[in-house]
């Protein structure tokens, strides 16, 4: 039984997209924005905007929780699966970008692609898309001081 699990395969990990096959994907945004490349563009930075205040919604609940009272198990269930707005733009706030609520996502989309398409043409075409991401929303949608 031993030997078998030295033998099993190793443990496959996630390939990182880079900032070259992204922007190579949103290349095609205007010329067929409803093809599948185009797609694939704007639905990376969406579901990277989506997760990224999913996530921080979650810490700072799961932080704010940890210093309350003992709660019922539908209240933690309440608080921590069913953010707020409030909650979620403190969130955002985490991540280091706000998206104001009437903002379009083309918008956004058009101002991460300037930034890919820079990038793609240097020395950091090969470095992780989501690095590349993450710096252009910070850069282009910083929070307001509060």
């Amino acid at each position: 039984m031993c030997a078998a699990l030295l033998q099993a395969a190793p443990a496959r990990t996630l390939e990182v997209l880079s900032v070259h096959e992204l922007a190579a994907h949103c290349a095609h945004l205007a010329a067929a924005p409803e093809g599948a490349d185009a797609q694939y563009c704007l639905r990376y930075i969406q579901g990277f905007i989506d997760g990224a205040v999913a996530t921080d919604a979650q810490v700072m609940l799961g932080v704010e929780g940890a210093a309350q009272r003992e709660e019922s198990f539908t209240e933690r269930a309440l608080r921590t699966r069913l953010p707020s707005h409030a909650e979620r733009s403190r969130a955002a706030q985490l991540a280091g970008f706000c998206l104001g609520s009437p903002l379009p996502l083309s918008a956004v989309v058009a101002a991460v692609v300037g930034d890919l398409r820079q990038l793609d043409s240097g020395a950091d075409a090969g470095s992780p898309a989501r690095d590349a991401v993450y710096r252009s929303l910070q850069a282009h949608f910083p929070c307001e001081e509060e």
